[in-house]
């Protein structure tokens, strides 16, 4: 049987065909899931016409998580397409271009907030909106994306500490939310060519880095070791696992200088 029969999947994040976000979405309707997508603003048209691209029809919903109308409405929006939650599937980052870029000294509180909000509070605001279609007796599997937050990238600057952030986050989610049965883990992906790497001043750096360290080889155009490294932690088979941090990033994190 797929792992993920019959289980009912918000994906957030879908902007690209190439984004991570879309092949958790394609791996977890092909393992069974049930999936609705969210996105925002200009982007909902986007998101609309990739999913299209998507094995299964999959609804898209408006979610913008730093809006807390949005929040607020999700679980009454969502309950429109499931009668429950078994899986949440966060994949948002942004940071404005003035955070990003080697300008960490001179980036002001107004661009480091909208980081923060984005990056990394919004973790903990989509899992309380989500929280009341989650059956404790089912129990759900909370994922995040981020990028191994332990050391100081090059450019990469406050989404670096946001980062951080969010996966201190994801620790304190894990020991409050584990009573109501509901594990959260991120995937630290290595670096991938999607949109939000577009964003990031001087991403060939992160290239050179994986291309000369990794103990397996690593392709950053190619975001399907990290999907399928979040549709299993979608799964039933960590049922004991929760505030972890899975690599999927050819073994970068685990080599020295």
């Amino acid at each position: 049987m797929a792992i993920l029969q019959d289980k009912n999947v918000l994906v957030t994040g879908v902007l690209t065909e190439s984004s991570i976000a879309f092949h958790i979405a394609r791996i977890a309707q092909e393992q069974g899931a049930n999936v609705v997508l969210s996105s925002f603003g200009r982007a909902l048209s986007i998101t609309t016409r990739i999913a299209a691209r998507l094995p299964k029809p999959a609804p898209v919903i408006e979610l913008d998580v730093t809006n807390s109308e949005h929040l607020s409405n999700l679980s009454s929006v969502l309950k429109e397409h499931f009668p429950h939650l078994d899986g949440i599937v966060h994949s948002i980052g942004f940071a404005p271009e003035a955070a990003l870029g080697g300008n960490f000294l001179n980036t002001e509180w107004a661009d480091v907030a909208t980081a923060v909000h984005v990056s990394t509070f919004s973790y903990k605001s989509l899992a309380m909106a989500c929280k009341p279609l989650i059956q404790k007796e089912r129990g759900a599997s909370i994922v995040g994306l981020t990028f191994d937050a332990t050391v100081a990238w090059p450019k990469y600057d406050w989404m670096g500490v946001a980062k951080a952030g969010l996966e201190s986050a994801n620790r304190y989610l894990a020991r409050d939310l584990g009573s109501e049965n509901i594990r959260c883990n991120l995937i630290a992906a290595g670096p991938i060519k999607t949109m939000a790497a577009k964003s990031i001043p001087g991403f060939e750096q992160f290239e050179d880095v994986w291309n000369s360290r990794a103990p397996l080889s690593w392709d950053v155009s190619d975001p399907i070791p990290a999907a399928q490294g979040a549709v299993a932690l979608l799964s039933d088979f960590f049922p004991k696992t929760t505030g972890e941090i899975i690599h999927v990033d050819g073994g970068v994190h685990a080599i020295g200088g």
